[in-house]
């Protein structure tokens, strides 16, 4: 059965957007499917506008061709439809990808959304997310309230165009020093857990910039939001979080982790907050709950068991 594609692109993540439409329309052909539904994303779009023009023209597939807040624009759309995503991955981070196993070669990427696998996953929601600004208040890879949040917001889109995701380490340095700030945290309705924190993290995915272990157990479709309240006090438990978490010790102090399908955050002072990658706008709380194989992916291939003996 032939499929029909749409292409959402992000031009800020594309250096020469011709060459990408002209790669990308040759391998769908190649397979013998259509012109692709080419769709540009704008400032003040991020992609919902294009993935809804996508669903209604009745597309089998989209292909995201930007980083992580473009594939969660897309995805809050193409979430509770038969309509698969396809990453290829432009951006900074690409976390979605990277913990995918979803390289950032082209043709290999494409490659996928033809012949590779259907894989539905977990998508995060957070109430109460500034949607004026055009985010969808979802997340696929993890939602964080402090210091992530304002390591992201003081890289550059400059530094991140020229470094890459090396950045956001520059940028995170300047920050390790502040103090931590009182939170509240309840999983799933129980007791208010009371920490001086640093920040919390609420992910679909357990791999950070890098490859960095943080959440080694997360999966994207176990139905669970995998959280960490990240406790450090001074740039010598920066260093011995580090090295845990790079090294998969699970006997750090500064590090706590829990599962739960709702996730309440309260500070006393309004703290910067970030959906995947994307900083929103900072407040006093963080609510996340997960929605269950809500998103239809294209992933690569399972490698068959062996044959038994």
């Amino acid at each position: 059965m032939t499929q029909r594609a749409a292409v959402i692109v992000n031009p800020s993540k594309v250096i020469d957007l011709d060459e990408r439409r002209r790669e990308i329309c040759d391998l769908l052909a190649g397979a013998g499917w259509p012109e692709p539904l080419w769709l540009t994303t704008t400032p003040e779009d991020p992609g919902c506008g294009m993935a809804v023009q996508a669903v209604d023209a009745g597309v089998d597939v989209v292909l995201t061709c930007g980083g992580d807040g473009t594939v969660m624009a897309v995805a809050s759309v193409l979430a509770g439809t038969d309509v698969a995503l396809a990453l290829v991955p432009s951006g900074t981070g690409n976390l979605l990808a990277t913990n995918l196993g979803v390289t950032r070669d082209v043709p290999a990427a494409v490659e996928l959304a033809i012949n590779g696998d259907r894989r539905r996953i977990d998508v995060g929601i957070v109430d109460g997310a500034d949607t004026s600004s055009g985010h969808p208040g979802t997340f696929t890879v993890m939602a964080g309230m402090g210091f992530d949040a304002e390591m992201l917001d003081a890289t550059p889109d400059t530094m991140k165009r020229r470094f890459g995701w090396p950045a956001y380490v520059v940028s995170g340095l300047r920050t390790l020093r502040r103090k931590r700030v009182p939170m509240r945290i309840r999983l799933d309705g129980g007791k208010w857990l009371r920490r001086r924190a640093r920040t919390v993290l609420v992910a679909n995915v357990g791999r950070l910039q890098g490859g960095i272990p943080l959440l080694p157990d997360a999966q994207p479709d176990d139905g669970w939001l995998d959280v960490a309240i990240l406790t450090p006090r001074d740039i010598t438990d920066w260093v011995r979080l580090g090295w845990g978490v790079i090294m998969r010790r699970g006997d750090s102090r500064q590090l706590e982790t829990f599962r739960a399908k709702k996730v309440e955050v309260h500070s006393d002072r309004e703290q910067a907050r970030e959906l995947d990658g994307d900083v929103v706008a900072p407040a006093r709380m963080l609510v996340a709950t997960i929605s269950p194989a809500a998103l239809l992916l294209c992933v690569p291939r399972a490698t068959p068991p062996p044959p038994a003996v």
